[in-house]
């Protein structure tokens, strides 16, 4: 991390930047979380949000017009499309970037042919006219998965997208069938971080049902977005889908970077990287460079019905790292969690305030910050410096028994549980960031306090799906 990526946080007054000032909260009652930290911040852009739009993987070149007019005469078309199941899906081979065998498909929505609603783009455009994006975004996986299964071959790996403004839905019975009833594949569920930022909660909660029937995950477009890199450590997916746009630039600092970035996840977990759409040798050339292990585009051929794709290799799926039922979903607080791991000490309310600026100043951009706390004046305390980093992080978020408006704009934020009992207070907050991790837990009162500061990444990972987990779905 850059020096200059790091949040200002000075304490004293005389040392705080006069260009944005937050003012510090009135004294409150003893407690030994709150924070004597005030946040000042630097004058910054506001941070680019990409907007939750509809966007399906797709190879059509559609332009707006072109979805615009098909949407009008879609939104009746969507529901035969729905009532006869009229989604027939394609499929686009993935291989292995050395020998250039093929280890899997991912599947992509195509509406009727020759109907206004066959491309994908104008396929989804009717659905979310008509109100029937999460019916649809259902069906196509469940004729991902249908048709995969009647290959004379089928493929050892079939990679089906899910959409982000949807994944709060549950899994439809057909589906939790395809998945269970001893397919001859392992499903490779694709989302993109949208899905994490907007329902951390649900998608965590479908991650895990994913996990418990033995399939897999990709995390899709990493590198698009700073969020994507930034919540790899709390996804650990199987793949990570590299965003086409590096392979343009395998050169520039940023495409080194996230390379770089994805590489290390991939040690510390065992996760494949896919690069995605290389159309030349160059580009295999610049894929191979980048780390990636496998890979799909033109070169290898296009999206064409599953009886054309060739056989893949029969140990694919065993390269894929196992399920890990239970990882997205661990039990406890995440005091209880670095308990148990021994991180627990005791200590004094300037303690963890001392541990507290230490970790805050850790938290530069491109990172996740998460908070919790069970006490309403503690949790407070803490807002300035949450909206401070709001501006600079790549995701805040809290929970806590405070009032919505109180919270800010930019801080995603759930209401939590309130300490009856002063001796159980609980405080969290982790950061986790490309090149720091780290967790602060605290739990007691002024007089008997006891914290817990971990730095070691997975239990970090985990403390951090403890609140995510809590947030909306």
């Amino acid at each position: 991390m850059q020096a200059q990526d790091r949040p200002n946080i000075p304490l004293p007054a005389t040392a705080m930047s006069p260009s944005v000032s937050v003012p510090v909260p009135a004294p409150l009652r003893p407690s030994s979380f709150r924070s004597r930290v005030s946040w000042v911040g630097r004058t910054l852009a506001p941070r680019s949000r990409r907007a939750a739009t509809i966007a399906p993987a797709a190879f059509d070149d559609e332009t707006t017009e072109d979805i615009t007019a098909h949407t009008a005469g879609g939104a009746w078309a969507i529901e035969r499309v729905l009532a006869e199941r009229a989604v027939e899906p394609l499929f686009q081979p993935i291989v292995e970037l050395h020998s250039l065998r093929p280890v899997g498909v991912e599947a992509l929505a195509r509406g009727p042919a020759g109907s206004a609603v066959q491309r994908p783009r104008a396929l989804f455009a009717a659905a979310v006219a008509a109100g029937r994006l999460a019916k649809l975004d259902t069906l196509c996986a469940e004729r991902a998965l249908e048709v995969a299964r009647g290959a004379p071959v089928p493929p050892p790996l079939v990679f089906v997208n899910a959409e982000p403004a949807v994944v709060d839905q549950p899994l439809s019975a057909r589906l939790l069938e395809l998945m269970t009833d001893g397919p001859p594949f392992r499903m490779v569920l694709e989302y993109t971080e949208r899905a994490l930022s907007s329902r951390p909660a649900a998608l965590l909660q479908l991650a895990a049902a994913i996990q418990a029937h033995g399939h897999g995950l990709a995390l899709d477009d990493v590198g698009a977005d700073p969020m994507s890199l930034a919540f790899l450590p709390l996804l650990e997916p199987e793949v990570v889908k590299l965003d086409l746009q590096l392979l343009r630039a395998p050169h520039a600092p940023r495409t080194v970077e996230v390379a770089a970035a994805v590489s290390a996840v991939a040690e510390q977990t065992g996760a494949l990287i896919v690069a995605e759409g290389i159309e030349t040798a160059e580009d295999l050339a610049n894929a191979r460079a980048l780390g990636a292990h496998w890979g799909q585009g033109l070169l290898f051929g296009g999206p064409a019905p599953i009886e054309r794709m060739a056989p893949g290799e029969a140990g694919a799926a065993a390269v894929l790292r196992p399920s890990r039922p239970g990882l997205h979903l661990p039990a406890g607080t995440p005091f209880e969690a670095a308990a148990a791991r021994g991180k627990a000490r005791t200590g004094t309310a300037e303690a963890f305030a001392a541990h507290l600026e230490h970790v805050l100043r850790r938290a530069g951009s491109g990172a996740v910050v998460l908070a919790s706390c069970t006490d309403a004046d503690t949790a407070r305390s803490w807002l300035p410096s949450l909206h401070g980093l709001s501006e600079l992080a790549a995701f805040v978020g809290l929970v806590a028994p405070v009032h919505p408006a109180s919270v800010g704009p930019n801080v995603h934020f759930a209401p939590g549980p309130s300490t009856v009992d002063s001796a159980t207070e609980e405080c969290a907050v982790v950061v986790v960031a490309p090149r720091y991790t780290a967790a602060l837990c605290g739990r007691g009162t002024r007089d008997a306090p006891a914290f817990a500061h971990t730095e070691d990444r997975a239990l970090v990972a985990s403390i951090a799906r403890i609140i995510l987990q809590q947030l909306p779905r």
